[in-house]
């Protein structure tokens, strides 16, 4: 059975062009969404998931529509094979149902894999620099939820270099040695970014 998924991440979108073309594909039952492709928690798609059936092909009109990075691609499309689900993508030409389409998606998942290698080779990199500095990297003991989408935005402000650190923390409302400790949680090499504009 073919079964459709379509999404769109905004409702200004229109998710006619996907669906009909997953209907002209022969789709008997396709799954709408409309999510932003960054998000985690898509409730169509996991049902679209549950329901599936060993000989089903998931049909979607372009990779991106269906995972959120190519890591989540690749994990989707594994579990599929592992189900005896098969991938159709139309605008991409991939079916994983052919020896043709599952070797592209290998090369696809290496892919996944060397950037996994190349994030973790610099993550390993940027902290045993900081360390050479006399500043260790890693998650503070008790950091909350809360605390933790300030320090993302702490790191997000001082990346783009607009604003003083003065500026920054008064904006999130924190002292300047939280500031440093959350930039520091963050991996962040202080002075990297920014060098006299933040002094």
């Amino acid at each position: 059975m073919k079964i459709g998924y379509a999404r769109i991440s905004t409702k200004e979108q229109n998710l006619d062009l996907q669906t009909d073309a997953l209907k002209q594909d022969g789709c008997e039952k396709i799954y709408t969404e409309v999510m932003s492709g960054t998000k985690a928690d898509r409730p169509k798609l996991q049902e679209l998931v549950n329901n599936l059936r060993p000989g089903d092909i998931v049909v979607i009109w372009k990779l991106d529509r269906l995972g959120r990075s190519l890591k989540h691609l690749v994990e989707l499309v594994n579990k599929f094979i592992e189900q005896d689900v098969g991938l159709r993508s139309l605008h991409d030409h991939i079916d994983t149902t052919t020896p043709q389409g599952r070797l592209i998606f290998n090369i696809f998942a290496s892919l996944a894999e060397f950037e996994r290698d190349l994030i973790q080779e610099r993550t390993t990199a940027g902290l045993a620099a900081a360390r050479a500095r006399g500043r260790l990297g890693g998650k503070p003991k008790g950091l909350s939820q809360k605390n933790e989408s300030i320090a993302c935005a702490a790191e997000t402000l001082y990346k783009e270099g607009k604003l003083t650190v003065s500026q920054i923390i008064s904006q999130l409302g924190i002292a300047k040695s939280t500031f440093y400790n959350y930039l520091r949680h963050r991996n962040i090499i202080v002075g990297s970014y920014i060098k006299n504009k933040n002094k």
